[in-house]
């Protein structure tokens, strides 16, 4: 590039570029672009969580009063503490020390722009030259990318599908060395649509305190649990390994637009303090965006005045979706699920492509989909599981049907004559 008399001195970040290649964002655009706008038909979203498109879940009406009443109060238009409003981190520690045996106070609270947020500035503040994280496979590739762009080291170790996803503590211990510096952990889970028990978190927090490092806890989808296994969040372990834990009002109120986040500190011995690394979250925290004001504003009213019967309805509907997801899969032949969602909004869903033929790999699968039946699955390769498929259940009922009778058709499409 000549500008006359030398060369430009600026280029694009191609690292940046390579670096976010593989996120659920821009394989999602990519299938956007191959979808026939010919076909009349609606298209079916099942490759992403957001529900909130959907009348069935539509968020309470104690959060939309609660923003209006932020907004007309004119309390909130003025810059906020990095941290976070004070009533608002309140009401989060209050919300979160529910279901742990201690409480929190406000200062263990920093509120994020969305969960995303908070996973930025977790990974941030641990990444030191030559240190390495834990990555659950499969998981939620936006850690991938954020690690990445910290220069902080990634190792994965395996979800086992034949046990529920729960973790490969053996796999854990074998990646572990002096530079590991944390472990992730997604619960309920994100793809799997699995919830981790007492038990099973109480050996996470083992293995972790036993390595020597600290738990980064994205619990997102925290309270979306409709299966047999009770929800327990990872803080109720916090005396035995200190842990980060990453939530929001996303996913549980329906509202993931709203970039209201939080990443909380469940640390009742100080590790966190002593090691520096919660003044390394704030110190990131203060050269970073905040959420909005008035949404921060309206935290106490939302959590404070949302019933119990919003919160069973959304869970109702998840479970209904979630049956039918897991009995209508069984009825497609190349696909295979190893075991019944519990939560979330997701589950991991095997393709056996020796089943199939003119069909290359998952992603292929994916974009001839889109194309041909304006039905969007998320391909495995964007979680780290190629030839699998995560699809979401958290759509409205008759379109989910639709959806999957439009992949079955599909399949057929392509089935191999024996």
């Amino acid at each position: 590039m000549e500008n006359g008399s030398r060369k430009w001195c600026f280029q694009g970040n191609q690292e940046l570029d390579q670096k976010s290649d593989v996120t659920i964002r821009t394989v999602l655009d990519m299938l956007l672009k191959n979808l026939n706008k010919d076909d009349s038909r609606p298209v079916i979203p099942l490759g992403h969580g957001d529900p909130s498109r959907f009348p069935c879940f539509r968020t309470a009406a104690a959060a939309v009063n609660a923003i209006s009443d932020a907004l007309r109060s004119a309390e909130y238009n003025s810059y906020a503490p990095t941290i976070g409003v004070l009533p608002a981190r309140r009401a989060v520690a209050d919300y979160l020390s529910r279901d742990l045996p201690y409480k929190l106070s406000p200062d263990d609270v920093n509120l994020t722009l969305g969960c995303t947020q908070a996973i930025e500035i977790s990974l941030s503040a641990l990444a030191r030259p030559g240190t390495n994280i834990l990555l659950p496979r499969p998981g939620f590739p936006y850690y991938e990318a954020r690690a990445a762009l910290s220069r902080l080291e990634v190792r994965h170790f395996d979800l086992l599908p034949e046990k529920g996803w729960e973790v490969d503590f053996d796999g854990v211990e074998a990646l572990a060395d002096e530079n590991t510096v944390a472990m992730v952990i997604i619960n309920p889970g994100n793809p799997c649509g699995n919830v981790y028990s007492y038990e099973h978190l109480k050996k996470v927090a083992e293995t972790a305190r036993k390595l020597g490092i600290l738990v980064i806890a994205d619990e997102v989808y925290d309270h979306l649990s409709f299966g047999s296994t009770k929800y327990v969040p990872m803080g109720v372990f916090g005396s035995i390994v200190p842990v980060l834990t990453l939530g929001s009002i996303s996913k549980r109120w329906v509202v993931p637009g709203w970039r209201l986040g939080w990443l909380a500190i469940s640390d009742p011995n100080g590790i966190l303090k002593e090691s520096g690394v919660v003044k390394s979250i704030t110190t990131l925290l203060n050269v970073s965006s905040d959420p909005p004001t008035f949404i921060q504003g309206a935290v106490p009213q939302i959590i404070e005045n949302t019933k119990e019967d919003f919160f069973n309805n959304i869970i109702g509907i998840l479970r209904e979706t979630a049956d039918i997801c897991y009995d209508r899969i069984k009825e497609i032949p190349c696909l295979s699920c190893p075991s019944k969602p519990e939560g979330s909004m997701f589950v991991v869903v095997k393709l056996n492509l020796s089943m199939l033929e003119g069909i290359a790999d998952d992603v292929d699968f994916c974009v001839k989909l889109a194309r041909e039946e304006s039905v969007m699955v998320l391909p495995g390769v964007a979680v780290g599981m190629k030839n699998w498929l995560r699809i979401t259940f958290a759509v409205e009922p008759s379109s989910l049907e639709d959806g999957l009778k439009r992949v079955k058709a599909f399949c057929r499409r392509y089935a191999k004559n024996e």
